[in-house]
């Protein structure tokens, strides 16, 4: 069992129009970095749990409804009565995404710790807002923690949105107290140079693997025994880019768990070949969710 923790909340992403003046439409869609990683661990075929804390609003049912329908757990999931954070996209020319956030007293925002871990959990993935916003951030710092001192596979995706971060010097030390508890961390060149520093020097502080993510330009590895490479990214009509380095995440967990790879240990077997295998079928899966509006990563089928 793969269990992801964050949050889930709605994206609003704008609509293209036919020209005229006014604002464009916003379409709700089901989102949340956390929560597209596990709706695409669960389309890919994985045994996953989402762990978070989701309104009882309208929007509350729409996104459990959505991890149902991928085979995702929840029963890790609590209520609330709170409404559901919004998040409203921007698209650029190339597709890319940016985002505004409506997070005032949501339902995620008071997320705490279970008492205890899913029975039968290999491996734990964290990351994006719920690492930034109080009082959570804290309980998912200490499931993070509790995790890896028990001796479970942990990712990291930082997923920086600086607008939601009131301090970035105190993030970025936050950022770097995650490390020693972190087997894989995967990041975009964006977050990289925000928070500063190198694959390296992330690695010197505890990762056994960094995966950078270069957009279009494909996926960068670094490992602690200094195994280092790069594959291409995949030529794709771009829709927009949502949801890509949550496809990207659940894919590496994924085909490292294809290969019995959820552990440090394991990562240093996996070889040049191996990696290359995983790299790869992680930039096929983040084109196929770029080709189409909003998170919507792709089924195990359309990658075989």
């Amino acid at each position: 069992m793969i269990v992801v923790a964050g949050e889930a909340l709605i994206d609003l992403v704008p609509q293209r129009a036919e020209g005229g003046p006014g604002l464009p439409a916003l379409a709700p869609r089901l989102g949340g970095g956390p929560y597209n990683t596990a709706v695409a661990l669960g389309r890919l075929g994985s045994p996953v749990s989402f762990c978070s804390r989701v309104s009882r609003d309208a929007f509350g049912e729409a996104l459990l409804d959505g991890l149902r329908a991928a085979g995702v757990d929840v029963s890790s999931v609590r209520r609330g009565p709170e409404p559901t954070t919004l998040a409203v996209a921007s698209i650029g020319a190339d597709g890319s995404a940016g985002y505004s956030f409506y997070v005032e007293g949501t339902a995620d925002r008071l997320f705490e710790a279970p008492g205890q871990l899913p029975e039968g959990v290999r491996a734990m993935s964290f990351g994006t807002c719920s690492l930034v916003l109080e009082p959570g951030a804290s309980a998912y710092e200490e499931l993070m923690r509790r995790a890896a001192a028990r001796g479970v596979f942990t990712t990291l995706d930082p997923n920086v949105r600086a607008g939601l971060i009131p301090d970035a010097d105190a993030y970025r030390a936050r950022f770097k107290s995650w490390l020693p508890s972190v087997s894989l961390l995967k990041l975009s060149r964006e977050d990289g140079d925000w928070i500063g520093g190198t694959p390296h020097e992330w690695l010197s502080a505890g990762p056994a693997a960094v995966v950078v993510t270069h957009g279009g330009d494909g996926l960068s590895l670094y490992t602690r025994d200094g195994t280092e490479l790069r594959v291409p990214g995949e030529t794709v009509d771009v829709v927009d880019t949502i949801g890509a380095g949550d496809t990207v995440n659940a894919a590496l967990l994924h085909g490292l768990s294809a290969r019995d790879a959820l552990s440090p240990r394991a990562l240093q077997e996996l070889g040049a070949q191996g990696w290359s295998e995983v790299l790869r079928f992680a930039a096929r899966a983040a084109a196929l969710t770029c080709s189409r509006a909003g998170a919507e990563p792709p089924y195990a089928a359309e990658l075989a």
